[in-house]
């Protein structure tokens, strides 16, 4: 996708939360579309500054929020590391290496579907136990045998 479609998308979609559009969040939403890394804030902060040099941490952070409050990134948490960031809002699985703390996609064949298939299979058991699903995350655990050797060049 072009960046022009881009932002006039972020701008359809903050402007639909409420919330205005600013160069600031321009910049880092463009960041996060171009990287295939799950980047944590503060990497972030490190890239953006380099196209806005007197961006503060504290707005980086902002940025993101607004980003997920009006569904154009995902906060990916985290309970032993710092929370990470993608723009991909599709239901996709993450790959998590405990040693590094890295996130990365895992693609899988359309015929697998594993999220809809859990779903489906988890909402009845759910619901008899007083729990309504709104959405289902999956996150592997392990360790990569190699780390990226270049962000730009990582797979998505």
């Amino acid at each position: 996708m072009n960046t022009h479609q881009e932002n006039l998308e972020l701008r359809e979609a903050l402007s639909v939360a409420g919330l205005r559009y600013t160069a600031q969040r321009e910049a880092v939403y463009q960041y996060l579309c171009s990287v295939s890394t799950h980047p944590t804030a503060e990497e972030v902060y490190q890239a953006v500054r380099q196209r806005i040099p007197r961006i503060s941490l504290a707005t980086v952070y902002k940025c993101l929020e607004a980003l997920v409050a009006c569904g154009k990134a995902t906060k990916i948490s985290s309970a032993d590391g710092p929370a990470r960031y993608d723009h991909r809002t599709d239901r996709h699985v993450h790959m998590r290496d405990l040693r590094t703390g890295e996130v990365r996609d895992l693609e899988l064949p359309h015929e697998l579907r594993l999220h809809d298939r859990l779903q489906a299979q988890l909402e009845d058991l759910l619901r008899q136990n007083g729990f309504r699903i709104t959405d289902v995350r999956i996150e592997l655990v392990g360790y990569f045998d190699k780390p990226y050797s270049n962000s730009s060049s990582a797979p998505a």
